[in-house]
């Protein structure tokens, strides 16, 4: 079973034949779609706090910051695939999770092999989407005080450094997390991340203008990488 829809798709490498090679691959698989390359791992860093990306192939080696050292900084880290031309960093690169680590030259059966392993990782966190909340309620701790709250009533949920704010009809509550937890818990229904920092109830959507979504006149920004998904899940005549 292939996972639906192509891949979304960021390259670092400071080598352009690197990233041209690989592209060539990941183009030819129809899968993916590559929709940025960076030449070093700050300018990725920039890239990936404003944009959704599935897959990150990184190199390890790069002058100023190494793309063991980004991985460290990611909040919200990709499926990610290393590039490096040295075996030596593989035990430092499990231990941050990545996908597969691939050593230089990569011939195309082992691009595949850990497009495989990214499909296969993606697919079973699909299938355990049953952990997703399909309740009209849930509880949440604010501060000591343990309220319930209706998800009809929730309008958006936007992150602020170490806590998420849940944004109500005429009232909001902090609540200690990350939203990229709070993401893996609601359903895809209900709710849908537009921005790094934003996720919004789908039938609270008022208007959309530019890159921006109203909800209760309230204006909330949407990364260009999140406007297709945003689009698929409204009802456009």
């Amino acid at each position: 079973m292939n996972v639906k829809g192509p891949l979304i798709c960021l390259l670092v490498d400071d080598n352009k034949v690197a990233r041209l090679t690989l592209k060539k691959i990941l183009r030819n698989l129809g899968t993916v779609e590559v929709v940025g390359e960076c030449e070093n791992a700050l300018d990725a860093k920039v890239f990936l706090e404003d944009n959704h990306v599935d897959i990150l192939f990184l190199d390890v080696e790069m002058p100023e910051m190494s793309g063991l050292e980004l991985l460290r900084l990611l909040p919200r880290r990709p499926h990610t695939i290393l590039t490096t031309a040295k075996k030596s960093y593989a035990v430092e690169a499990f231990e941050l999770n990545v996908v597969d680590y691939l050593v230089k030259p990569f011939t195309l059966s082992r691009v595949l092999a850990a497009m495989d392993k990214v499909q296969e990782l993606i697919k079973f966190k699909q299938s355990h989407q049953t952990k997703a909340i399909s309740a009209q309620q849930l509880f949440i701790k604010e501060n000591k005080v343990i309220r319930k709250i209706n998800l009809d009533d929730i309008l958006w949920m936007e992150a602020k450094g170490d806590y998420v704010q849940f944004n109500l009809p005429g009232k909001s509550y902090m609540v200690h997390g990350s939203l990229k937890a709070i993401e893996d818990k609601f359903s895809s229904d209900k709710f849908i991340r537009v921005h790094r920092s934003y996720i919004i109830a789908i039938d609270k959507v008022e208007y959309i203008e530019d890159r921006l979504v109203y909800i209760k006149n309230q204006p909330i920004p949407v990364s260009e990488s999140y406007k297709d998904l945003l689009l698929s899940k409204l009802d456009l005549l």
